[in-house]
């Protein structure tokens, strides 16, 4: 009861008049979770599955290491990149989208305040509220062009950072991406030993970034750990197949 009583005081502590003012004066923060999933999902995969291709058409454990050590930062830059292009993109569009959104106020101011009136008008409010809304908005050309970007575009106030967004996504796939192979790393082990740890690890891995991706929505932890387990798991099945039918087929025997 103590807790729930707690809970409650900072929820109405955090819903004070100046609380609010406070909160709202800051854009929405860069959260680093899609991110992190997203590289540490990709990183757990794309190891594992050349771990298990690799296994699977019977190749060495020091070649399965060689190879997922190569991959992991090869492949960890280049999704770092990836993204930093995206969310680059993303802020060159948004940019792109003001300025269109500035030359439409310059040039047809009528039309630009109508369609704030029929944006609000479909929310519901009409009459003398819903002219003080317009008036109010359209007197601050800023404020304008953010409620468009908003109500017409649907982009969302919130802080890009293409830097952070590639570092994070770089660190979460080497850091996570690397765990599959540090049985590897054992000489005590023998390779279907160092196999075996190495999918339990990367089981345990798909599991608990699934519980993480979680975070991000309303869905069962359970459930989310789960489905991420059987999809990368299903990745890494579907690496093994092709590398046991490709060395069935081309008669490898390894090295």
């Amino acid at each position: 009861m103590k807790n729930q009583r707690s809970e409650h005081d900072e929820l109405v502590a955090s819903h004070n008049p100046d609380a609010i003012k406070e909160r709202l004066k800051k854009p929405l923060a860069y959260l680093p979770v899609s991110d992190a999933v997203l590289g540490g999902i990709d990183g757990c995969v794309t190891t594992f599955a050349i771990v298990s291709g690799t296994i699977g058409a019977g190749f060495s454990a020091p070649v399965a290491l060689i190879l997922g050590i190569a991959n992991l930062f090869a492949d960890g830059f280049s999704m770092a990149i990836s993204n930093y292009e995206a969310v680059q993109s993303k802020q060159a569009y948004i940019s792109r989208i003001r300025q269109t959104e500035q030359q439409h106020i310059d040039h047809v101011p009528d039309g630009e305040r109508e369609e704030i009136r029929q944006i609000f008008e479909g929310k519901g409010f009409s009459g003398e509220i819903l002219d003080e809304i317009v008036n109010t908005i359209t007197s601050d050309p800023d404020l304008w062009i953010e409620t468009m970007l908003t109500e017409e575009y649907g982009i969302q106030k919130t802080a890009l950072s293409p830097v952070k967004s590639a570092l994070t996504t770089f660190c979460a796939f080497v850091f996570v991406g690397f765990a599959p192979l540090i049985p590897f790393l054992v000489p005590a082990l023998e390779t279907g030993q160092k196999f075996l740890v190495s999918t339990c690890l990367a089981g345990i891995i798909f599991f608990l970034i699934g519980m993480a991706k979680s975070v991000l929505s309303s869905a069962s932890a359970l459930v989310s750990g789960l489905r991420t387990f059987l999809t990368g798991g299903g990745a890494a099945a579907i690496a093994f197949l092709v590398g046991y039918v490709l060395r069935e087929v081309f008669g490898i025997t390894g090295a």
